[in-house]
């Protein structure tokens, strides 16, 4: 099952759903003498969900990323010299942005915003009914609401990207990593304009073989908007154009458990600044953790199945 590719646009409201919901109920037990008290055995299952985004909106402006506002003045804004009075029950700790009036917000990009061709995990556990909004500036780009989560591990990937290469809508591409064994590699094009290119993936170990006698460098093509396994270990990714000429070049660093995506990033946009068509891999981590385990030798990639835990972000 491919990565979903959606084509949502600017303020769209999209929701995380996962198919099947299990719900697990907490009893405690009694004993009969009251003067005995047992314990419950039974607690409730926690999953650890981690937050990845990826700025893929080609622009020179950091965006960023703020999670729960509600605007309290969606119907009607105010203008000047107007008062209202809000039906929004107000407690403690909540905050009042002022753009139109929102309530709420908070900035999961507080320290340090996402340049473009960047990505991050962040460590801000989400719950049923969250809404996180995306920024340029002081302009919203778009806005998702969580409405389900897996019940399960997972890493849940977000990229926000151009809609064309004309206008400043934007469109987002999502998917579900479920905890798995085996490196999981999400493949994505983000790239707007009419140049076509095709992503490879090579042992890097055997590029690096300076013997004529060595075998040749095996090399697969990764299609876009699907998610496959690697085993461990060194590899290239690269972008070729359609004339067989390299665009961009990535390394990745293939460990067991993680989950990847290689990004094709840029716009050849018609008015404004133009981004050249390259490859963004996240995350890096250091050659140095193979040693922990024996890499494999290069493999051919194998279609990772997600009809259990993909990635549902439906407007």
């Amino acid at each position: 099952m491919a990565v979903r590719n959606l084509k949502a646009v600017a303020l769209a409201a999209c929701a995380l759903a996962v198919a099947g919901k299990v719900q697990l109920r907490h009893s405690s037990h009694k004993a009969a003498d009251s003067s005995l008290h047992v314990g419950s055995f039974v607690t409730p299952l926690e999953f650890k969900h981690q937050l990845r985004v990826c700025n893929a909106f080609a622009n020179s402006a950091k965006m960023d990323v703020f999670r729960g506002a509600e605007s309290l003045t969606a119907e009607t804004s105010m203008p000047y010299k107007s008062c209202r009075d809000f039906d929004a029950p107000l407690k403690s700790g909540d905050k009042l942005e002022f753009r139109d009036v929102f309530r709420g917000a908070e900035s999961l990009t507080a320290e340090t915003s996402m340049p473009y061709k960047s990505c991050r995990d962040f460590d801000a556990p989400l719950k049923s009914g969250d809404k996180l909004e995306f920024r340029l500036g002081d302009a919203s780009s778009g806005t998702f609401s969580v409405a389900d989560l897996p019940n399960n591990d997972a890493v849940l990937l977000l990229v926000i990207h151009r809609h064309d290469s004309v206008s400043a809508a934007v469109s987002f591409e999502s998917h579900v990593f479920a905890a798995l064994e085996s490196a999981q590699v999400a493949v994505i094009d983000t790239y707007r304009g009419k140049d076509r290119a095709v992503a490879k993936i090579m042992d890097k170990s055997a590029l690096a073989q300076k013997d004529q006698k060595a075998a040749p460098v095996r090399s697969e093509q990764l299609r876009y908007d699907s998610v496959v396994a690697v085993n461990p270990g060194e590899y290239e990714v690269q972008l070729d154009a359609a004339d067989g000429k390299q665009e961009s070049r990535a390394s990745l660093v293939a460990l067991k458990h993680e989950s990847y995506v290689v990004l094709r990033v840029g716009v050849e946009g018609e008015h404004g600044e133009q981004f050249p068509s390259e490859l963004v891999v996240f995350p890096n981590p250091d050659p140095a953790a193979l040693h922990s385990a024996a890499a494999q030798p290069f493999a051919s990639l194998a279609s990772v199945s997600l009809a259990a835990f993909a990635a549902l972000w439906a407007c």
